[in-house]
């Protein structure tokens, strides 16, 4: 296997990504932002005793999925040779739309979910996908 893809990038700065995109999750999906318009839509009971019930375990699995989404931005980053913050931009729009929108968009599609909740989740992901972005590419300036 060939390793040399990983030999430039800023493992700190990868955590520190990942960190930042599961963190902006925390409040994307609070109360202050879309918790009850997700909740509704997904159809949770925020105010059942078995919503908690495998949680850890959920976070565990989104915390590692994002994290090697931060890998491949990271990949990109030092591949592209990117600097500034523009570059950062439009790699994280990019990136959000074209592959974690997309990615989405399918199960979606076979799942019948509703557009609302379409683009609650799907507006994480470009969030997250820039905030990562920006890290990355700004660490390195």
């Amino acid at each position: 296997m060939n390793t040399t893809l990983f030999t430039d990038i800023n493992w700190l700065a990868v955590l520190v990504a990942a960190i930042a995109y599961f963190a902006l999750g925390a409040i994307w999906y609070s109360k202050l932002l879309f918790a009850p318009k997700w909740a509704s839509l997904v159809g949770l009971n925020m105010n059942s005793t078995d919503k908690s019930k495998g949680f850890a375990g959920m976070m565990v699995a989104s915390f590692v999925l994002i994290l090697i989404t931060c890998i491949a931005l990271a990949i990109l980053v030092v591949r592209m040779d990117l600097f500034i913050l523009g570059s950062a931009l439009r790699l994280g729009a990019l990136t959000g739309i074209c592959f974690a929108t997309t990615a989405v968009a399918i199960s979606f599609i076979y799942e019948s979910r509703p557009l609302a909740l379409y683009f609650i989740d799907c507006g994480y992901h470009v969030a997250g996908h820039l905030v990562a972005a920006i890290i990355l590419v700004m660490w390195r300036a």
